[in-house]
């Protein structure tokens, strides 16, 4: 697909680290593509994750892009339907977020044998966090009482809590470029935020 939105360079590398990620990057780009409505890319962070559960593979993507006034987080997961994975789907969410509604891009680091730290030692792992106050996941249960005879309907008891994004890279699982291109991508978005 010929897009505007992957015509500059940043688009470009956008593109190429889609497809090396090799996670439905056609169907990433078309996604993204309709979603940012020719807007050009300006800076991305790809993060590509596998998880195991016990026989099975599970990988989702996670895709975050600038664009002038605008960050895009697209998210997809698959699933198989089947025991043989021959019938595959994939849930894909797109949003869409105001670098000026960001309140917080927040940065952890992990760095190894601190007591010999100098300026060139690299972080080994990096959890990197946005909170823009958009998503709210709510978890309700059944209210109770204090009376164990009681079997009245007490309504629910609740908490309703931001759905933010954080996303963990180490260098172990990752490799060291993966955490300084997060590392680097966090430093831009913050400073795009402030902007």
């Amino acid at each position: 697909m010929s897009s505007p939105t992957y015509s500059t360079t940043p688009g470009a590398e956008l593109q190429h680290d889609l497809v090396r990620a090799g996670f439905y990057p056609q169907m990433v780009q078309d996604v993204l593509a309709e979603a940012m409505m020719s807007q050009p890319v300006l800076d991305h962070y790809v993060h590509l994750e596998t998880h195991f559960d016990h026989t099975e593979v599970h990988r989702h993507i996670t895709v975050m892009v600038m664009s002038e006034k605008v960050l895009f987080i697209v998210h997809v997961d698959d699933q198989q339907l089947d025991d043989h994975g021959k019938d595959v789907m994939a849930q894909v969410s797109v949003e869409m977020i105001s670098l000026a509604r960001i309140e917080s891009v927040a940065t952890s680091y992990v760095y190894h044998q601190p007591q010999h730290y100098s300026a060139a030692d690299p972080v080994k792992e990096l959890t990197f966090g946005l909170s823009w106050d958009g998503t709210k996941r709510i978890d309700l249960a059944p209210a109770a009482c204090g009376d164990p005879q009681c079997d009245a309907d007490h309504g629910l008891n609740g908490t309703s809590q931001p759905e933010d994004l954080v996303i963990r890279v180490s260098a172990e699982a990752d490799g060291q470029q993966a955490v300084n291109k997060a590392r680097e991508f966090a430093v831009r978005l913050r400073l795009a935020t402030i902007a």
